[in-house]
């Protein structure tokens, strides 16, 4: 690297630039191991350099043997390159076996340099190749004049190293290392443990001494930590969505599909959903339904910012990537409201494993959490519901495909559970699978015989139970068969099985509430649709019905408007949409909000000209609500309103 101190000359420029040195961490070890392959690799990592450099304005300077040089006209730049640099390698080595891995170290400097022929010179580049010498492997080291600039602008973490003596310097450098993954890099604690372990080797007495201060500091430090976290979490819930609750609370964020094909997309979020379904049997825990954690999908999002939004502590995050009969899957558990890692892990196994996968992220989340474990629901957690990865995948193409609820799509989802159910008969999960097609069938009316389905709908249930009778899904599919025939007390006798077996289902749930509703049990259902949203704030419209129809019934008419006018926002085409904007007129009478009401109602006659009171009273007839002494009264009000008889 050119660092030589030059006097400035005719033919050369003065100017203050931001820096960047880097440098392979045993480069030369590496080429003896193996000279071709690190220099591929070499050639290979210098591209992201470049690549990077030159997406972020930035210019080499120079690149001799294994290390780079470059400049930046801006410092904030100048740091998320070398940032997105180290990430992106980390990527890249996690490929790599252990001992071919190549780890750069990055300084970067803010100072005033010489330009001579384009070559810098000066203390500034000579700050920054020091500032790299102190990176971690992997890491980024920067000056304290970078740090003033770039600590407000830039969401990052750093921690602060002292004032550091380094060669042909005259003046102590104060460098800070930047948290590439927060809460990762060596503490001051750890650096003193380090410190204490070299001054062993002087005196046994000065050892002692040394020893007293860092136990000292090490509770000082502890001391101060907790501070800042409890400080943390005061501003984590003054901002949060929601109240953090008294047990742990967590969302398991969509698995990123890494396997470059994005046609196996429905792998990745399966394996995600999977592990909200596992975690959601836990009665010990808030689990966030896959709905509102998918929300964030494809998405660069902080998880602090996810964590305040969805109201949780820990947040879970991933990838997954299959390629010739092997996956590799990656998982951290991160506290959303430090941004600190927990627990990160890589798998890297053959196919067949993947459910053993599942169960290890799983239980290191439980553990780590240190949830607790009701009777019986080990049991039912550590249960593996698939014995091969064929049927499993079968499975996941099915489930992408349901949730589209498009009736060729449902078809599918069919034809692809009984290829699965080739395989593996006695599957209670495949089971009810194949039973939650035929319910989808009879309720959007794709078939001919809306009975039939049901009666198919109900045989699949049963038989899923008799195979496992711990599946939540089946009594839930059940629940909702019995909801549909007026069957109230069987419909909630199968609604609380369910919700008991996997209380942390937001579906579960938000029909039990309406089942309680339909069954005349309002105050219930208030309780129920409350917990249902609270497991999912970002739910599917038909949450919005459910929870506006209730708290319309309840008399809460403020929050009935809310939450049917959320419901719009979704759809606005549907006969659900016209009940949810009767809803909202009929409310907002009821708050003596009358010119509003009169507003909604001419809008709502431009979309469904052929309203009628008449026709509605009739419409809500059909409706399986046991308890209709409100309709009268809803209906007087949608007539003052403006709406025709």
């Amino acid at each position: 690297m050119n660092g030589k101190t030059a006097m400035a000359s005719p033919t050369t420029q003065r100017k203050l630039t931001a820096i960047l040195c880097a440098d392979v961490v045993g480069y030369s070890r590496l080429m003896g191991d193996d000279h071709d392959a690190t220099v591929k690799t070499l050639s290979d990592y210098r591209a992201v350099f470049s690549d990077y450099i030159q997406q972020y304005k930035g210019r080499v300077v120079n690149a001799p043997g294994d290390s780079i040089l470059a400049e930046f006209a801006s410092v904030v730049d100048a740091v998320t390159a070398a940032v997105e640099i180290q990430r992106e390698l980390a990527k890249r080595n996690e490929k790599l076996p252990e001992q071919r891995r190549m780890h750069f170290r990055i300084g970067v400097n803010l100072g005033d340099v010489l330009i001579k022929e384009g070559e810098l010179f000066g203390d500034g580049v000579n700050i920054a190749a020091r500032l790299e010498s102190l990176a971690d492997p992997g890491g980024v080291c920067i000056s304290r004049t970078v740090y003033d600039q770039v600590h407000t602008r830039l969401d990052l973490e750093y921690d602060y190293l002292g004032e550091q003596k380094v060669k042909n310097i005259a003046e102590p450098v104060r460098a800070y290392n930047v948290l590439l993954v927060p809460g990762q890099a060596p503490t001051r604690t750890e650096r003193a443990a380090r410190k204490l372990a070299r001054s062993w080797r002087k005196a046994a007495l000065a050892a002692t001494v040394v020893v007293l201060v860092a136990l000292v500091a090490v509770l000082s430090w502890n001391l101060y930590r907790q501070s800042v976290i409890e400080s943390a979490l005061a501003a984590f819930e003054k901002e949060a969505a929601f109240p953090l609750p008294d047990q742990p609370s967590i969302a398991v964020l969509a698995f990123d599909n890494m396997s470059g094909d994005p046609a196996q997309e429905y792998f990745s979020d399966g394996l995600s959903e999977n592990i909200i379904a596992r975690l959601a049997r836990l009665s010990g825990m808030l689990v966030i339904a896959r709905n509102s954690s998918f929300k964030y999908k494809g998405k660069a999002v902080d998880v602090r910012q996810v964590g305040r939004e969805l109201g949780v502590r820990y947040v879970l995050e991933g990838s997954v990537q299959r390629a010739e009969g092997r996956i590799r899957i990656t998982a951290q558990l991160i506290d959303a409201v430090t941004g600190n890692h927990l627990w990160a892990e890589t798998y890297d196994r053959r196919m067949q494993d993947v459910f053993a996968i599942q169960d290890e992220i799983s239980r290191n989340i439980i553990t780590e959490l240190d949830v607790r474990l009701v009777l019986g629901e080990g049991v039912r957690f550590s249960a593996n519901e698939f014995s091969k990865i064929e049927t499993y995948d079968l499975y996941l193409q099915g489930t992408e495909l349901f949730f589209r609820f498009d009736k060729a799509a449902n078809a599918n989802v069919r034809i692809l559970n009984r290829k699965a159910q080739d395989l593996e008969p006695r599957n209670a999960v495949l089971i009810a699978a194949l039973g939650w097609a035929h319910l989808i069938d009879a309720g959007f009316g794709w078939v001919d015989d809306r009975a039939a389905s049901l009666r198919q709908a109900e045989e699949l249930a049963r038989q899923a139970i008799a195979v496992d009778e711990n599946h939540p899904s089946a009594y839930f599919l059940l629940s909702r068969i019995h909801g549909s025939r007026r069957q109230y007390e069987k419909a909630i006798a199968a609604g609380r099985r369910a919700v008991e077996l996997a209380p942390g289902d937001s579906d579960s749930n938000a029909h039990l509430a309406l089942t309680m509703l339909n069954a005349g049990n309002t105050a219930e259902a208030l309780v129920q649709i409350k917990k249902a949203l609270r497991l999912s704030p970002f739910p599917r419209a038909y949450f919005w019905y459910f929870a506006g129809l209730i708290f319309h019934v309840a008399g809460q008419h403020e929050w009935a408007a809310r939450y049917c006018r959320n419901y719009l926002h979704m759809e606005r085409q549907s006969s659900i949409a016209r009940l949810c904007w009767g809803t909202i007129i009929a409310s907002y009478m009821e708050l003596g909000r009358s010119r509003e009401a009169r507003a909604e109602a001419k809008k709502f006659l431009v979309a469904y000209p052929d309203f009628s009171i008449t026709e509605s009273r009739k419409v809500w007839k059909r409706i399986s609500l046991k308890d209709k002494s409100f309709l009268e009264r809803r209906l007087a009000l949608l007539r003052k309103a403006g709406l025709p008889e």
